[in-house]
């Protein structure tokens, strides 16, 4: 798009804006560190009546939010078109009709009020997230020339990054680490699916894990073989291995979601699973971890959903740590949705503690997507002068530190 001649001396404004999957949401962003405002426009409610994203609803809703949701987001900040040094938008992965919305009306602002654009990849937002956040804790390390080891962990992602902050404060990535197949929490949604809990699931399993015996159904992963070395570059867009320096920490969660689903068979739940499943749908003000909620779930499948979050939250929390130790890293920052979860929480800062290894987290808000997030990654490239071009569209495999 437009390159301004931006030389980062500005107001250092910059109005993000994101539409990766089905949340449409606007915010204003100054310095990369201070968001002056963040809106939000959820659609999980209209997705939780199909028990999971419907990507043509989600395009429809973001077309109807995408205009106010700007606009609410500029006036909570204070500010006009005219005061923006910059406009951010989610480029990739998403969604891609979602991320047509966004994109177009992002370029739309730029050509109209002469305004650089900035493509944000979805990923590094969410490691930005806890970046503009927790910058005195572990930004130290990244200044002394020292990598953070990223683990983001969502509904569509679960990856692995050693990040480092070069030459005029842009950041690089390498993938040490990713999911070969479901995503974390693309795995707490369909084992929650199975047990007639509401979606998305990862608040509801979260919350009636507290109320279960995490050692009661022993499951275990399997160890996953190094990634194939290629030679050659792999386009970011494409789906194909590329190419891997070192070893890799990649995840596996299809396995367990199976396991689940063989215990639900072999020790005759589906009875109750049907009755619960047609209260919570009588229910909708049932919230998780409500009384009348856990009410409906007997002891045995209290126990299975908290030794179910045991095993994901540790299998996260040894892949991470051993990733950690090999790479020498000196902070780890956990990002996405699944970052939320109280038990991830807990047990990466003991064992962070333990080690003496600083982790840092975003803030709830900032968890989920949001676009103060794509806003502050936007800010180094916005310094360095990494413009998008006009042709700028939605890739939805878009590839981050080159997997």
């Amino acid at each position: 798009m437009r390159d301004a001649g931006h030389d980062g001396k500005g107001k250092g404004l910059i109005l993000g804006i994101e539409s990766s999957c089905d949340e449409t949401a606007a915010a204003v962003v100054r310095g990369g560190t201070e968001a002056l405002s963040n809106v939000v426009a959820s659609q999980m409610n209209l997705h939780a009546n199909y028990g999971g994203v419907v990507p043509e609803l989600a395009s429809r809703e973001h077309l109807k939010n995408i205009v106010p949701v700007v606009r609410e987001a500029m006036s909570r900040a204070g500010v006009g078109f005219g005061d923006l040094d910059a406009v951010a938008v989610t480029e990739g992965p998403g969604l891609a009709g979602a991320l047509l919305v966004g994109i177009t009306y992002a370029k739309a602002l730029t050509f109209g009020f002469n305004k650089p654009l900035i493509g944000v990849n979805h990923l590094e937002g969410h490691i930005h997230a806890v970046l503009m956040e927790a910058s005195q804790r572990v930004g130290k390390s990244a200044q002394d020339g020292g990598p953070l080891l990223a683990l983001v962990v969502s509904g569509g992602h679960t990856h692995l990054y050693l990040a480092e902050q070069r030459e005029q404060g842009a950041w690089r990535y390498r993938n040490v680490g990713r999911t070969v197949d479901d995503a974390a929490g693309e795995a707490y949604d369909k084992v929650a699916k199975l047990l007639g809990l509401g979606y998305p699931g990862g608040p509801w399993i979260d919350a009636l894990a507290k109320r279960g015996n995490p050692l009661a159904v022993p499951f275990r992963f399997a160890q996953i073989k190094p990634r194939i070395h290629r030679d050659g570059m792999v386009p970011k867009n494409k789906k194909a291995p590329a190419k891997v320096d070192g070893p890799t920490f990649d995840f596996s969660f299809s396995g367990i979601k199976t396991a689940v689903l063989r215990y639900i068979e072999t020790q005759g739940m589906r009875e109750r699973i049907a009755e619960r499943r047609s209260m919570l749908a009588d229910h909708p003000e049932w919230k998780p971890g409500s009384d009348e909620a856990a009410a409906w779930c007997d002891a045995q499948t209290l126990d299975l959903i908290a030794s179910f979050q045991h095993a994901v939250v540790g299998n996260l929390l040894r892949q991470t740590f051993a990733a950690a130790e090999t790479f020498g890293v000196r902070s780890i920052v956990v990002s996405g949705g699944v970052a939320a979860n109280s038990e991830l929480r807990r047990r990466f800062q003991a064992e962070g503690d333990k080690r003496g290894l600083p982790v840092a987290f975003p803030s709830l808000a900032l968890s989920t997507d949001n676009a103060a997030m794509i806003a502050a990654a936007a800010w180094p490239k916005l310094v360095a002068g990494e413009f998008a071009s006009d042709d700028l569209g939605p890739a939805p495999q878009l590839r981050l530190g080159g997997v």
